[in-house]
């Protein structure tokens, strides 16, 4: 094997470019793989573009694949070199004491689980390094193609999330704010956790199409005025009981508040790229006696997230194709794929490269 690699990186502010460095060494409990098929995130754009967790300077970007696996160290025990699996876009460290305590995805300090393309190289590369293979990947079922696999990395994960913490229970009245890939899994998570009406708030046709889908009962478009309004209008003046926030910006938390019940959980999964600060209003959040819960969650990372997730998909419960609009073939593809993400072109919910 060759002892080079290139690589989709950040090369600072506002600019990518394709890059050589060294094959990653793997450590004794550590992984090496490469990519099957790879997709970029907007978590990417918000990085480069938005300058959202500071300056990075070559950095490889991505943390979405499915993968083989090429080398492992000596003390892996569960996977091997040729090995098909997939890659959760959060990797922690599980001797952490965060990890020990419930958080793994903060194991190390706040979302230092997160490691691809925010602390180490990422997916977007001819290969990469995963530590902690044993906890950190997870075996590819055979009925579940490398190319469906890479929205198990963290669409699935992340909108399944902003359902769990949510706590959506049976008959729950539901509003999804932001309908992109992890909006519509959002949208899929309530509905399979038994929620009744589904509010999916989004403006472009092709996500409403895809929300209806996955179960959304009404659609709210923000171009056609107030949310706020058009979702009391459609409940008669009675608040919902559960918010996912998946897009919009800081002030999207306003919005939450003026139709959530006394009671109920915002959950946000939504990563907030711009803003000091999240407004709360005063008085919708009961002043500050409401009952109201406000949560926000980066996904579960690990091994045991991933094949709960792949039964999912496995056994029928869930169609990920409807994300997948755009398909490439070639590594070198991923660029424009990314540049795609940016622009967020009409018909576009997900790229991705396959490279099988």
């Amino acid at each position: 094997m060759a002892s080079k690699m290139k690589g989709l990186a950040m090369l600072g502010f506002d600019t990518i470019g394709w890059i050589e460095k060294d094959i990653p060494k793997v450590g004794p409990t550590d992984a090496l793989c490469k990519p099957l098929a790879i997709s970029p995130c907007t978590s990417d754009v918000h990085t480069v573009w938005e300058h959202a967790i500071g300056e990075r300077h070559d950095l490889i970007l991505g943390h979405e694949a499915s993968a083989e696996v090429v080398e492992v160290g000596n003390l892996v025990k569960d996977f091997k070199p040729g090995d098909k699996v997939i890659i959760p876009a959060i990797t922690p460290d599980w001797e952490a004491v965060e990890s020990q305590a419930g958080f793994s995805m903060h194991s190390g300090g706040m979302l230092n689980g997160w490691k691809f393309s925010n602390s180490k190289d990422g997916t977007f590369a001819e290969y990469f390094h995963v530590n902690q293979a044993d906890g950190n990947l997870a075996h590819l079922p055979e009925s579940i193609s490398p190319v469906d696999a890479v929205m198990l990395s963290d669409m699935v994960p992340t909108g399944f999330h902003g359902a769990d913490n949510a706590e959506v229970a049976y008959g729950d009245t539901v509003v999804v704010i932001g309908i992109g890939p992890v909006g519509l899994m959002a949208v899929a998570g309530s509905v399979l956790r038994g929620a009744g009406r589904v509010y999916a708030v989004g403006s472009r046709a092709k996500c409403q199409e895809v929300a209806q889908g996955y179960g959304a009962t009404d659609l709210i478009n923000y171009r056609n005025g107030d949310i706020v309004e058009q979702i009391m209008e459609a409940q008669h003046g009675k608040p919902v009981d559960k918010v996912i926030i998946a897009g919009g910006g800081v002030e999207t938390f306003e919005q939450a508040c003026k139709i959530i019940k006394p009671g109920g959980i915002i959950s946000n999964i939504n990563y907030l790229g711009t803003g000091d600060y999240i407004k709360i209003p005063r008085v919708e959040w009961g002043l500050g006696m409401g009952h109201i819960r406000i949560i926000g969650g980066l996904m579960p990372g690990g091994r045991k997230n991933m094949e709960r997730l792949a039964r999912v998909i496995e056994y029928g419960r869930l169609d990920v194709k409807p994300l997948l609009t755009h398909h490439y073939s070639k590594l070198e593809d991923l660029e424009q794929a990314l540049l795609q993400m940016k622009d967020k072109t009409p018909d576009l919910i997900k790229p991705v490269v396959s490279l099988i």
